[in-house]
């Protein structure tokens, strides 16, 4: 048996009940195309094969690769890719299987953010995403504007997704056990963004929320000055969790063009 890798954030679920009920909510169909990332085990792996049309798994430890290749040898519509998920070309793969993915995952603590951003950034060839993570990311992304949850992650993942939260996992349903719970959340890609996403967007969210407890008016100072912020129709003394992603983009709208690059 190989055992979980603490570098590669591995914790492996095994509870059957939640398993059976990722798939429920999952509910892939013969005409689909699905990628799993960080298949570990197998454990997910052999209930989604043959459901459905193709099941490609991307994971990073070549040992648990080689397991699993070994374990489904057989010609079959299944093929396991030895990557790392961050660096991963889900646009090249959709257009391989002739047409847009289904992603799940239950995906490593360590890189979540930087996994969920690569992934956005592929949204025209993603249908949506199942993926288990530590619950306090879930409410991260389902955070509504003022709650302590809502911030970076929230906003940036807003334009493109819509989130829903359909149930915790307990820490006693992976092995080795995690010291928190996790949750499963659905993120299904917006076929039009939300609002119109300026090219300075990225950066105006980063700027505000890594000086959160700011005004926006000290927050974004090497961005933007009061008199945009105001044209903006956002109030200056305002703080960065207290806005909306719109209004996140109405304010990157404001900022120079030689400042968004």
């Amino acid at each position: 048996m190989i055992f979980a890798r603490k570098r590669f954030g591995q914790h492996f679920l095994h509870d059957r009940g939640v398993l059976d009920r990722l798939v429920r909510e999952i509910d892939p169909r013969p005409d689909q195309a699905l990628v799993e990332i960080g298949p570990g085990r197998g454990a997910l792996t052999e209930r989604l094969i043959g459901l459905p049309r193709t099941l490609d798994a991307i994971e990073i430890d070549r040992d648990l690769a080689g397991q699993l290749r070994a374990r489904w040898s057989a010609p079959q519509a299944f093929e396991l890719h030895e990557a790392d998920a961050l660096d991963f070309d889900f646009g090249a793969l959709a257009r391989m299987r002739g047409g847009r993915l289904r992603v799940i995952g239950n995906l490593p603590y360590n890189i979540s953010t930087p996994l969920l951003f690569h992934i956005a950034a592929a949204h025209d060839h993603i249908d949506d995403l199942h993926v288990m993570l530590q619950k306090e990311v879930i409410e991260r992304i389902a955070a509504a504007p003022g709650s302590g949850s809502y911030g970076r992650l929230t906003v940036m993942l807003a334009p493109w997704f819509e989130a829903r939260h359909p149930f915790d996992v307990g820490p006693g349903a992976f092995t080795p056990a995690p010291r928190v719970w996790s949750a499963v959340a659905r993120l299904t890609v917006r076929r039009q963004p939300a609002f119109d996403v300026p090219p300075a967007f990225a950066r105006t969210v980063s700027a505000a929320f890594s000086q959160r407890r700011k005004t926006l008016r000290n927050a974004l100072r090497t961005l933007v000055d009061v008199e945009a912020i105001v044209a903006a129709g956002i109030d200056p003394s305002l703080r960065p969790e207290t806005l909306s992603p719109a209004e996140f983009a109405k304010l990157a709208a404001q900022v120079p063009d030689d400042s968004s690059r």
